[in-house]
């Protein structure tokens, strides 16, 4: 056996790769939990096809304790199909050795092991007993039953997997008692509740501002109840949901009277799971529906992938490519073993079984990697048993024939098996946009490398990308390593991909601008006239906008897709045939009230926020105040012209730039500790003092009741550790905006922070305590508002010549620079005062950050399925129901597919149009001319014409105006009313009209597109 040389051998996996940051996204997918059980657990894959290297990678990437290889037989050049971890000079090597040096790149901790073994030397029993985890991937039938009997008996986890073409199949055995401990992976309900009825049926209704989300079957618990005590903490108990505010808990009647309070909170309950061993499911298989629109044919492709390993055992090889004569003769045995199979499946079955897609391993492969996970960490539930999968409408509209499918002795035989030579050259003459090289971005350039995309002598890739490469892009960006740490990532990415396929050196042209009206002149007309398409591999909602408006302007095929943690989705943009990815948006993320981030938070959410923009709120806009009075003239006489809190602004200057600028890191703990009683002692007083615990609403209920907690001040105890951290993040953030050198040693910070004489707190009266959201913001401050005794105090900017504070800039990913450390500090102090359940600091991070938690087998998985819609486009399919929008949730697993929807058809009086229409004018013409087309042509009145942000003209413009605008060019016009030149690189102008008809009433066209 031979085994990579590689950090793991003397380090601890989970706490050494989690400390570096390595697993950073990852682990808000899985938990430290399950990636602790994830490193105790040894891997055994079994093949090292394009599936076999997909698996395997996506493995190795999520961090078990090691991944060990078995596949002896040598490499052929049709391997290069799909495996991207083999090079042409690997040709005639043993699968797995090949394999096994490029692999063991990609994880500093996870050991790679080749077993060795000798060609035509099959795996046995025996070599299988030390691992947790056997994956066989395309292994006869009858290995697999041999191999499974033996795991099943003995608490190993298997699990089967092939592809043939544009087919796939997983089969999974986990034992006859599988504990999962978490189903899902979603977040624990929560919420507050009004009452609990006394009954056999204990009612349980909750706030009716929140629905609670719970579903039948779940189990919850409770705190904080009063009256019915017996709640607080009790064992779980099952509900059953009456509506989207109510549901019952059982016998509540021999407990106390409900009075007031409580929460309930969900309880995530272990699931047992049995599993048959794969010779007890072949005659009544559990099948697991990826695609509800194929229903049936799961159950031919079971019959099906058993019938490979008769044919093969009577011919000594897999049918041939399109092939009639071996398609019969395999319909023939496998109608031996189900009669009722259908023959057409079947029959494609048989034509592809040579065929070797990069796609379909990137969909198999990224889910059984997650299934391996499952295993190891008993997280998310696994599949349930048997998986078919299939793509047969990603087929040529016109069928390839035998001929046109034979192998060429060419590393795409494995795709020319399935789409015929004519379609690999429409592949290799294909230009793409690829807009982002991250996560998303490196796993579509991997599949498109192995597909021969664009490796015609005149076609290119674009991709652009500004971003570099960080430590946590290395878990789930896999054409990143170490060395490529600051790095640009799309030409990491282009030089990564042009390595696994030489033929697409120089065909990669590498950008780092950002898409967007200020790169208009980078990717203009000539630029995506020069396209086939776009692939959206973005992270933010603006960009993609952006994206889609430019596709839908010059009418080009869009695939986009996004994933968050174990959920993925995919949608398809096709001209003149769907909607847009504009045309639908997902609902607005409900915004937390500021009155109660502010006074009554009742989550830990609300404190993290809170704590975030008390960090700006320190070290950040203060900063930049002191910076624009000592740079800009006049900047205090402006800001005060158009402040509201007048004294507040200056004060502020002064505190930060005379009173308490500090000389010293002692005095920025003295400073730090002072923060600290103003904000979770003085401030809580203050409340308390406005509106007591016993202060009553208007209608005579208490006030602190329901959804408002009533607050204690903390007293400050440097032996906590959360009160020091406070002063540690705190401390060393303002000496930070000072230019002063920071501390770290808490025996520093506890003597000074005990010494620190804290100034008596005297509560005021008539502060005014928003409430709710609409009521007014109390601005009042202690003395007059009169800003003047505070401005003299200020020193002139001249006298301060060059001298500036340093804001600090919000990074989460840096763990040494005390930025996470101050919000998750001041963010359970925060909620220490109200009894909120406190975060940790990973979770902490996760929101305040505003982390997307990512996985590397989702996106997999995901690219997969974009890439068997860039087939369809390349295809040039005309029929919607060809092509399937996607979402998948890997954790419960789920697969959705449907059609896109229909772009959405208009009428102005006898014409049709749709959002990929427009009107267009040649040769710029004059506003007269455009105003006379609209009256000849359509009948309609022009009321208002404008572009941009500039009103050209309108009807109600005098006349001495109108007539000088009317005979101006489209062009001048613009110039002239926008006063500013039009950008050379601009050849158009996107016009906007208001219409009217002969009835008066409103019309709306097309797009309407000037040519200039």
């Amino acid at each position: 056996m031979t085994e990579t040389t590689n950090l793991a051998t003397t380090m601890d996996i989970d706490e050494a790769a989690i400390d570096e940051g390595l697993y950073s996204r990852q682990l808000y997918v899985l938990g430290h939990e399950a990636m602790k059980k994830m490193a105790a657990s040894n891997v055994l894959i079994v093949g090292l096809n394009g599936l076999g290297a997909e698996i395997a990678k996506n493995v190795c990437l999520a961090g078990v304790k090691s991944v060990t290889l078995y596949d002896p037989e040598p490499v052929t050049l049709q391997d290069l199909s799909s495996q991207y971890f083999l090079r042409e000079t690997d040709v005639g090597s043993p699968r797995a050795a090949a394999t096994l040096p490029r692999l063991s790149q990609l994880n500093a901790y996870v050991p790679v092991r080749d077993l060795g073994g000798q060609s035509g030397q099959e795996i046995s029993v025996d070599m299988i007993r030390p691992f947790q985890v056997v994956v066989l991937c395309g292994a006869s039938y009858e290995k697999q039953l041999e191999i499974n009997d033996w795991t099943h008996a003995n608490g190993v986890y298997f699990i089967s997997a092939d592809t043939r073409g544009l087919f796939g199949s997983v089969f999974n055995d986990f034992g006859p008692k599988f504990t999962c401990v978490d189903p899902t992976g979603e977040q624990a309900l929560s919420g507050m509740i009004v009452s609990v009825d006394k009954d056999k049926e204990g009612l349980v209704t909750c706030l009716d501002e929140t629905r609670h989300g719970l579903e039948d079957g779940d189990f919850v618990t409770f705190t904080e109840v009063q009256g019915m005590e017996e709640l607080n903490g009790c064992k779980p108990r099952k509900v059953s949901v009456k509506g989207p505010y109510t549901f019952t808990i059982g016998d509540t009647s021999a407990f106390g009277d409900y009075i007031r309070g409580g929460i309930f909170q969900q309880v995530k309950m272990p699931k047992i799971i049995e599993f048959k061993s794969l010779r007890e499911s072949l005659q009544s298989p559990e099948l697991f529906i990826t695609d509800f629109a194929k229903f049936d044919r799961p159950a031919s492709l079971h019959t099906g992938f058993q019938a490979f390993s008769l044919f093969q055992k009577q011919h000594q090889r897999l049918p041939r490519p399109r092939n009639a004569e071996d398609a019969s003769a395999f319909v023939s045995l496998a109608r031996k073993i189900d009669a009722d199979a259908e023959e057409k499946i079947l029959t494609e079955l048989a034509y592809q079984a040579t065929g070797d897609l990069p796609p379909i391993s990137a969909v198999i492969g990224g889910f059984v990697a997650q299934e391996v996970l499952k295993a190891c960490s008993s997280k998310f539930h696994p599949m349930v048993q048997h998986l078919f999968f299939d793509s047969l409408e990603s087929l040529p509209s016109t069928l390839p024939t035998e001929d046109d499918c034979q192998p060429i002795g060419s590393r795409y035989d494995g795709q020319i098996a399935v789409f015929g030579k004519q379609f690999q050259d429409k592949l290799a003459c294909h230009r793409q946009f690829l807009v982002g090289a991250g996560a998303i971005g490196c796993e579509m350039l991997k599949n498109w490398s192995m597909m021969g995309l664009a490796t015609a002598p005149d076609a290119k890739i674009h991709v652009t990308d500004l971003d570099t490469i960080e430590k946590s892009n290395l878990n789930r960006q896999f054409l990143f390593r170490p060395k490529d740490l600051g790095k640009f990532k799309s030409e990491v990415a282009a030089a990564a991909v042009a390595d696994m396929n030489p033929a697409l050196k120089g065909h990669i042209l590498c950008k780092q601008e950002p898409v967007g009206q200020s790169t208009e002149s980078v990717f203009n007309d000539e630029f995506f006239a020069g396209l086939d398409g776009v692939t959206n591999a973005l992270d933010n909602v603006a960009a993609r906008q952006y994206m889609d408006q430019r596709c839908v302007l010059y009418v080009k095929p869009l695939l986009e897709s996004g994933t968050m943690g174990t959920k993925g989705n995919v949608q398809v943009v096709i001209p003149h045939l769907t909607e847009s990815y504009s045309s639908s948006q997902d609902p607005p993320e409900k915004q937390t009230l500021s009155c109660t981030v502010k006074n009554f938070p009742n989550a830990i959410t609300h404190t993290i926020e809170w704590s975030r923009q008390e960090f700006d709120a320190l070290f950040v806009k203060p900063i930049e105040s002191v910076n624009q009075y000592l740079s800009e003239p006049n900047y205090l006489e402006n800001s005060l012209k158009y402040s509201g809190q007048q004294r507040e602004l200056v004060e502020q200057i002064v505190s930060y730039l005379v009173t308490n600028r500090p000389l010293t890191f002692e005095e920025c703990i003295v400073w730090a500790r002072l923060q600290f009683e103003d904000r979770f002692n003085n401030n809580i007083r203050q409340l308390l003092y406005s509106l007591p615990k016993d202060h009553l609403t208007s209608t005579g209920q208490p006030f602190w009741s329901g959804p408002k907690r009533a607050p204690d001040p903390l007293t400050f105890d440097s032996s906590d550790p959360t009160h020091l951290a406070f002063i540690i993040a705190a401390a060393n953030l303002h000496a930070y905006n000072y230019g002063l050198r920071g501390e770290t040693d808490p025996n520093v910070f506890r003597k000074v922070a005990d010494s620190v004489i804290v100034p008596e707190f005297a509560p005021r009266s008539g502060v005014k305590i928003q409430i709710n959201e609409n009521d007014p913001v109390d601005q009042s401050t202690p003395g007059s508002n009169d800003s003047d005794d505070f401005v003299k105090k200020l020193p002139p900017p001249s006298s301060l010549a060059g001298f500036r504070l340093t804001p600090v800039e919000f990074e989460k990913d840096d763990d040494t620079n005390h930025h996470i450390d101050f919000i998750t500090a001041a963010s359970n102090l925060r909620a220490t005062n109200y009894k909120i359940p406190v975060a940790d600091r990973h979770t902490t991070k996760q929101i305040a950050g505003k982390i997307i938690p990512a996985i590397a087998t989702t996106t997999a998985l995901v690219v997969g399925l974009v890439c068997l819609e860039l087939y369809k486009i390349i295809d040039g399919k005309r029929k919607l129901e060809e092509y399937k929008n996607g979402f998948i949730n890997l954790a419960l697993p789920f697969f959705g597919f449907s059609e896109p929807i229909a772009t959405k058809k208009n009428k102005f009086g006898d014409n049709e149009w749709t959002l990929w229409d427009r009107i267009e004018f040649k040769n710029d013409p004059t506003l007269k001319e455009f105003v006379e087309f609209f009256r000849t042509h359509h009948k309609l009145d022009v009321t208002m014409v404008s572009q941009g942000v500039s009103m050209l003209w309108s009807s109600f413009t005098d006349r001495k105006k109108s007539a000088e605008r009317l005979p101006m060019k489209f062009s001048k016009l613009v110039e002239h009313v926008s006063k500013r030149p039009i950008p050379p690189h601009t050849k158009h102008l996107l016009v906007e009209v208001m219409l009217m008809d002969e009835e008066g009433e409103d019309v709306e066209v097309p797009f309407i597109l000037i040519h200039i």
